[in-house]
């Protein structure tokens, strides 16, 4: 059975900026091979008058400027059709945290249209009007949602049949189980004093699996405690 190519549309005024890294590596060896598709669209070309103007004063006042509703609008019209099963995504500072549970989501589905935002943000009206869904990569303002939508391609992206090498490369990382990764260790044994803990060494690997298992619950509860607590409601 042929499996259909994971599509990605990102709607940007920087289209050079793709696929950027995401053109190398496991992912740049993906696209060519079609396992998944890329096209970065230009927002400007559904700016208005003879300057393809993009942006506006914010009602109300106040610095910088807004993404139109209309010139967004027109370019998220000219990416996807109405009926288009991709979820459609705004990078965005007040967005849900990205979490790997919605990025096996997003892997696992058709694809996805990405919106990359600049100045202050875009017109309210067209998240609604658009039905765009907000995403966040972390509390931190970036210049635009480029660097953001590369980020949401390349963990979707790893996750598509065939791109790792072997699965299980993806179901023990970081936050697959709700928990950080426990630490790895490789040749040579001894390196400046510091030793591989010698039950990686010993060939039990029931005890191998069992050292794994406190150490990505030691370093959880060291460093990412909140990921222990029970989801709220």
């Amino acid at each position: 059975m042929t499996l259909s190519p994971w599509n990605a549309t990102v709607l940007t005024l920087y289209p050079a900026m793709f696929p950027g890294p995401l053109g190398v590596s496991l992912s740049g060896e993906a696209l060519a091979r079609g396992t998944w598709n890329l096209e970065a669209r230009d927002i400007r070309e559904h700016g208005l008058g003879r300057h393809r103007a993009v942006d506006d004063p914010p009602a109300g006042g106040g610095a910088g400027m807004v993404l139109r509703c209309d010139v967004l609008a027109a370019a998220i019209d000219a990416a996807a059709a109405p009926d288009d099963p991709r979820p459609r995504l705004l990078m965005s500072p007040r967005g849900r945290p990205l979490t790997q549970a919605r990025v096996r989501a997003l892997s696992g589905g058709p694809g996805v249209l990405i919106v990359c935002g600049r100045f202050e943000g875009v017109d309210e009206r067209v998240i609604a009007g658009r039905g765009l869904e907000e995403v966040s990569i972390g509390d931190y303002i970036l210049s635009g949602g480029e660097v953001a939508a590369l980020v949401v391609l390349d963990a979707c992206v790893r996750l598509l049949p065939g791109v790792m090498g072997k699965v299980a490369s993806g179901e023990e990382e970081s936050f697959e189980a709700g928990q950080l990764e426990y630490p790895h260790y490789t040749r040579p044994r001894d390196w400046e004093g510091r030793a591989i803990p010698d039950v990686l060494t010993g060939g039990n690997h029931g005890a191998i699996a069992r050292w794994r298992r406190a150490e990505a619950l030691r370093l959880t509860r060291e460093r990412r405690p909140d990921l222990l607590r029970p989801p709220e409601g």
